[in-house]
């Protein structure tokens, strides 16, 4: 087996190993094929030491957290789709810093946050995804952004090298960091909040959690926002206004509470995904002549 020297890595580092994982278990939106094999990390050692071997043995591999902006493809991923333990615990470190493990939800963060009384974060109460991912992709809402909050990333090499990046360094702007061109894997982050009112914050937190039920389709799987936003523009109007608010292709659907989004309303393949995406950059092009850049990533064997 061409993975067995991964196999016999991952397992010696008391990670979870399962072969053929069926990814529309690993992602929000429930769609996508088998990957070979799907990796459970436990610590940063293990992504650098597995990282290492992938690297050596030229095996592709994936890294995900929540699995909440991404579509795999309906034949699955070839190679080791890799993911950090979600159950380890942040750190309270001096003056209004915490050290985040990268495979924690944003939700459990925000959590931790509030019971120190730690302002800052409560913007990403709610987004569905783990904390290496929002700060690979710089998450944001409601007028907040992990750029506001980073302070550094420690960080993994594809070879399996440790680096850890600045806030600078990390070059965070609209849905984009360097992390994306220098291929590196998220494994802590350390951020810096103000001191703040219990009351207040957890205050704010469930006034955005109300908004996003009313406002969002979070009843069905989704990944978020599924177009970045246009300058100039909003995505989910241009979509409304071109017509396609509740538009369908298989058991892919635009939101009809927000056109925003994209849902699987049940049984949708990657193959709908993928052609809806056609069909809404399209019909939105000739319409206001401007260009949907897809915020999900597409990845995998379509």
């Amino acid at each position: 087996m061409i993975y067995q020297h991964l196999v016999d890595t991952a397992t010696a580092l008391s990670c979870g190993v399962t072969l053929q994982a069926p990814m529309s278990a690993a992602t929000t939106f429930k769609v996508g094929g088998p990957a070979d094999l799907l990796i459970d990390l436990p610590d940063a050692a293990a992504v650098s030491a597995v990282l290492a071997v992938c690297h050596a043995d030229s095996i592709p591999y994936l890294f995900i957290g929540n699995g909440s902006n991404l579509v795999v493809g309906d034949k699955g991923f070839r190679g080791a789709v890799l993911r950090l333990e979600r159950s380890a615990q942040p750190s309270l470190l001096e003056g209004g810093r915490i050290y985040a493990p990268a495979g924690m939800s944003l939700q459990r963060l925000c959590l931790f946050a509030r019971d120190h009384r730690l302002t800052g974060l409560e913007f990403a109460y709610g987004i569905p995804g783990a904390v290496g991912g929002a700060v690979y992709m710089n998450a944001g809402a409601y007028d907040g952004e992990m750029a506001q909050v980073v302070v550094s990333a420690d960080c993994v090499s594809p070879d399996g090298t440790p680096v850890t990046l600045t806030a600078d360094e990390l070059a965070m702007t609209y849905r984009h960091t360097t992390l994306m061109e220098r291929d590196l894997i998220v494994t802590g982050v350390t951020l810096q909040l103000q001191a703040g009112d219990y009351d207040t914050i957890w205050s704010r937190m469930k006034e955005l959690m109300a908004r996003r039920h009313e406002k969002q389709p979070l009843e069905y799987p989704s990944a978020g926002s599924f177009f970045k936003r246009p300058e100039g523009y909003f995505a989910g109007k241009l979509i409304q206004d071109a017509g396609l608010k509740g538009f369908t292709v298989g058991g892919a659907q635009v939101s009809e509470k927000h056109a925003g989004f994209v849902i699987n309303r049940g049984g949708a393949t990657a193959a709908d995904l993928v052609e809806l995406r056609r069909q809404v950059h399209d019909k939105v092009y000739a319409e206001f002549g401007v260009h949907l850049e897809p915020e999900v990533r597409f990845v995998g064997e379509f």
